[in-house]
């Protein structure tokens, strides 16, 4: 799938960039590979469905406030489950 959702990069410098996320039900970050380690930063409650690069897919529950960091190398695609507005922010670290 393509990218369907909208992506505003709020900041990026040499060590950080800084990216907001917001999707409409069933919107897509369309399928990627995080180069760095981030942390997302979930803006709205919602639940997301992502589809790894195996084909594998899980659903999560966000919770607006509550975070959770990964390391680089993910590869998959963020899709919003739910059936409201979706929106978290991502941190990116360089």
């Amino acid at each position: 799938m393509t990218t369907t959702a909208r992506a505003n990069i709020q900041h990026e410098d040499d060590r950080t960039r800084v990216t907001r996320w917001d999707f409409e039900p069933g919107q897509s970050t369309g399928r990627h590979v995080h180069a760095y380690d981030y942390v997302v930063v979930p803006v709205t409650d919602g639940r997301t469905r992502v589809i790894g690069a195996d084909g594998t897919v899980s659903e999560s529950e966000l919770r607006a406030g509550e975070s959770y960091a990964r390391p680089a190398g993910g590869e998959h695609e963020v899709v919003n489950a739910g059936t409201g507005p979706l929106a978290f922010v991502e941190i990116e670290l360089k």
